[in-house]
Formats: C-alpha cells, structure tokens, sequence
C-alpha cells in the first residue's frame, strides 16, 4: 500500500522540518508549505490525505484557508490545526468549520502520532470533492440566491414547506436541493415518477426526515401530479421537505389544462428563480477551476491549470446549456487537450467543434437546395452560400412549417424539435420567427 501523503503548512521551518522528519521515520511521504498560497498549490497538487496546518501565517490565516476549502468543495480530507498561541474558543471555531482536531505547540511526540493516526483513519470516512451552492459562485445575483435559500431553510426547520425552483435545466437546481437538506438526513432524486401514482405515502416513509428532490415537474403526467399533491400534503407528518424543480412557464400550462391547479397552487408559496449562468458570466472563471479540480480529484488526474485567455474565452461564450454544458465542456478539455496548461486554443477547439458540421448527412458532394414541401410559404433553400448563413436559414424554415404544421402549440413543437421549451424560445428569437400568442 502507497504510504499515506502529510502536507505541513507553517511559517516557521525548524518546525516544518522537524515535523517532516518525524512523520517520515513513521513511513509518511511529507510535503511542506511555508504560507497558504503554496498551501493552496500543494492541495491541488498532491492531494493530501491530511494537512496538519498553522493557525499563524503571514499572508493568511489558517482559520480563513480552512473556510476557503470548506466553501469550495474541497475540505476533502482531515485537517488538524496548529497553534502555539491557541485558545479554547479558537479550536472550537476550527472544529465547527470542519478542522478535525487541535494541537498545541510544543507538540508531544505521542500527541502528534496520534491525531495523526486517528485523522487518517477519519478521513477514509470522508466523502469525495463534490460540486455545492458555494461553487455557483459569488457574484451579486448568486449571493442573494444563497441568502433566500438561507432564509428558507431557517425559517421552516420545524414544518418544511415544500420548495419550488424555477430555472433553465443544468442552471443548478439540485445544488440548491441540495442545499437545504439537513446534514446527515436521507436523500431521494425521485426517477421512477410513477411512484407518485402507485404509492406517494410510501416514499414518504422511505425518507422520513429528509428531502425529496423532483427534478423537472413537466414531466409527470395528470395522475402522478395528483400523486404529488397527496404526498405534499402529508409530508410535514414526515417531516420531508419536498423540492421540486423546472424549466417550464407552469402558469401557462395550467391555463393550457397541462398541469394541476392545486399542485401548482401549492408550489407557489415558496418559488425561487435560479439565474441562467449567461446571467451571472463573472462567475464562470472560478466556477470552471471548480469543475477542474472536481474531475481531477475524482478521476485521480494530475492537475493541469486554464491559462487567463482560456478562461476569459470561456466566460465570454454563450451557454445555452448552462452549468450543465460547461461542465461537458470543462470534461472534454481535460481529456484532450495536450499541453501543460489548457489554452485558448484547446477552448476554441471544443467550443467550436460542431460550427462546421452539416446539417444534414449527404451522399455526394454535389450541391443541392431543398424545396419546400406543399403549403409552406417559405422558397426553396439554396446552399450557395457560407455554411452559417445556409444553417440559420435551413433552420428558419424548419421551424416556420413545424410551427405551421403544430398550429403554433409551442409543447408540440418543441416535442417535434426535441428541445426543451426554453431553448427552443431562445432559438426562435435568434432566427426571428415570431411567437403568436
């Protein structure tokens, strides 16, 4: 078995390397770090198995670096503190933030093992890195979306009132479910929906004192949402908190007899509208180093950092995808680009890579308009023309004679399309083509 890896992170480095060569005589393998800037390297560097970390650093603290990595997903490990100044209320303070334990210096031989040997073996415990509400990022428009997600969960902790997160798909409504789960408490994204129909209560039961998480209420047909609605109204003697989310405009599909009156009615009173991620674009530099760091920690990948012109290429791209797409796009960049660093190459080589393909399969590569079919008052399509302005207009009459032939039901066209119905607005509104009604 590899020998367990220690970072040490002190300003002082006679205890650094007294502390290294002890540990070392144990068989650990050491790293050192003088401040909480090379702290911070070595942690997306090495991945320790455990930090033993000062309190008292020049540049930063070690109570604000061990916030920092509990804030962004990265406090995946056990981290011991160490002071030779410390006091009661600031080891509490550190073990509330998530330090495991506290040490006081001069540091007794036994005392170090120990903790040592006992923070190890709480740390094979500890989950891996994940994504959270922290990773959305900390622009204004996501600070008070965290704020209203705080209020919700302090102010209903006794009869959880059932939450309603409205938002484009892959913009982060489970990060906010997630979110307002109570540690430690059970879990259930819902998939087999027609549970909902068949034995609402039961699922109830089955996660008794934790968080029901529904991800796209459009997709439940009449009887599962009837289902629904029975299991909100008995979930406070649960004590569950229902989440659901969509993307969807429920109002309009009310009128439209496509959803519930009540259920949509009970939803109602506690709503939140995540931000599209095309809303909050300052974020995306921070949030992609997250995504990075997430897939280096999962995958066990040596880690690899995005140049400046990368980033800033990716946060002036579109996402119609959202969080979702980025994340794709994050993936990709890692599993193909070559160099050292990812560059601003290697972000346009992904994020451009469908630009040239056709939009359609052909045999040959002779040139070829396609004629509309009988009744759409839309001409023939001629390809000669350059390929961006040929797909838009291909594009444009696809959409006119579908639109043409769903008698303008957006539902129905965007189930002939096979996209969700807010990009399929989106993409309407690029091409001009006019929604009635």
């Amino acid at each position: 078995m590899a020998s367990k890896r220690i970072l040490v992170v002190d300003d002082e480095i006679g205890i650094r390397e007294l502390l290294r060569d002890i540990l070392q005589d144990e068989g650990y393998h050491v790293e050192l770090a003088e401040n909480a800037a090379a702290a911070r390297a070595a942690r997306l560097h090495e991945r320790p198995d455990i930090v033993l970390l000062d309190i008292w650093m020049p540049d930063c603290d070690g109570i604000t670096l061990l916030k920092e990595w509990g804030s962004g997903g990265l406090l995946t490990m056990p981290v011991v503190m160490m002071s030779g100044h410390g006091t009661i209320d600031t080891a509490v303070e550190a073990t509330r933030i998530g330090a495991f334990d506290f040490l006081e210096k001069p540091i007794a031989l036994q005392k170090l093992l120990k903790t040592v040997g006992e923070a190890l073996k709480h740390g094979e415990q500890l989950p891996k890195s994940e994504m959270n509400l922290a990773s959305l990022g900390k622009s204004p428009i996501v600070m008070a979306l965290k704020d209203r997600l705080d209020k919700i969960a302090a102010s209903s902790s006794l009869s959880p009132s059932p939450v309603l997160l409205i938002g484009p798909k892959g913009s982060g409504a489970e990060l906010c479910a997630r979110f307002l789960q109570t540690p430690n408490t059970p879990w259930l994204q819902l998939t087999e929906l027609n549970r909902l129909a068949s034995a609402p209560l039961d699922i109830l039961e089955a996660i008794r004192d934790g968080l029901l998480y529904i991800t796209e209420l459009t997709e439940l047909n009449k009887t599962e949402q009837k289902g629904l609605l029975l299991l909100i109204a008995k979930a406070d003697k649960y004590n569950v908190r229902v989440v659901c989310g969509t993307s969807e405009n429920l109002p309009k599909l009310q009128v439209d007899g496509l959803f519930d009156h009540n259920l949509l009615q009970a939803l109602s009173a506690v709503s939140l509208r995540i931000p599209a991620l095309d809303e909050h674009k300052e974020d995306i530099p921070d949030l992609v180093v997250a995504m990075a760091n997430l897939q280096f920690e999962l995958a066990d990948m040596e880690y690899r950092e995005f140049d400046i012109a990368a980033l800033n290429s990716l946060r002036n791209a579109d996402w119609p995808g959202d969080l979702a797409q980025l994340d794709a796009v994050v993936r990709n960049l890692i599993q193909t680009s070559l160099g050292k660093k990812i560059s601003l190459e290697d972000v346009k080589r992904v994020v451009h890579q469908f630009d040239d393909a056709k939009p359609w399969s052909a045999g040959s590569d002779e040139r070829r308009s396609v004629a509309p079919k009988s009744g759409v008052a839309t001409s023939g399509l001629s390809l000669d023309q350059p390929l961006r302005e040929a797909r838009d207009e291909f594009e444009r009459f696809y959409f006119e004679y579908h639109m043409q032939a769903a008698m303008h039901n957006m539902s129905k066209l965007a189930e002939i399309a096979g996209l969700e119905r807010t990009h399929l607005y989106r993409k309407l509104k690029q091409l001009g083509i006019k929604i009635k009604g």
